[in-house]
């Protein structure tokens, strides 16, 4: 590990948020709203994203998350992948899931992030 890492450890972050759409712009501002607020709860630099990968229902199809997220938060070097959700019935619709692999100090607690309707899936972490 370089020097600029030392005394930071990798932690997986989750979270989750809800389209009003299944359109363009509907899924880019949640897609913004999402990362946006990951980054500040667990006060964050793009730089310390390694990886994220966005999964969505199976109703959401209008555009790539991860292209959203490259574009308007400037992740260039972050490893993204898109996947479709595994699909069960009376699943929360129009929903953005993500698992994010980041550079965090050792004392510090991961903080997910819960937004729209995806607060149903983690009550306890909304």
């Amino acid at each position: 590990m370089s020097s600029k890492n030392e005394g930071m450890e990798l932690k997986a972050l989750r979270g989750a948020i809800t389209c009003e759409e299944n359109s363009i712009e509907s899924i880019e501002i949640a897609v913004k709203e999402l990362l946006i607020e990951l980054l500040k709860r667990n006060e964050l630099k793009p730089d310390q994203i390694l990886s994220i990968t966005f999964s969505t229902t199976k109703d959401i199809d209008a555009c790539f998350p991860a292209s959203t997220a490259r574009r308007a938060m400037d992740l260039k070097n972050v490893a993204l992948l898109d996947c479709q959700q595994m699909y069960v019935k009376n699943d929360l619709k129009k929903c953005i899931r993500i698992l994010a692999h980041v550079l965090v100090p050792y004392d510090q607690i991961p903080r997910h992030v819960y937004l729209g309707e995806a607060e149903l899936l983690r009550p306890d972490r909304s």
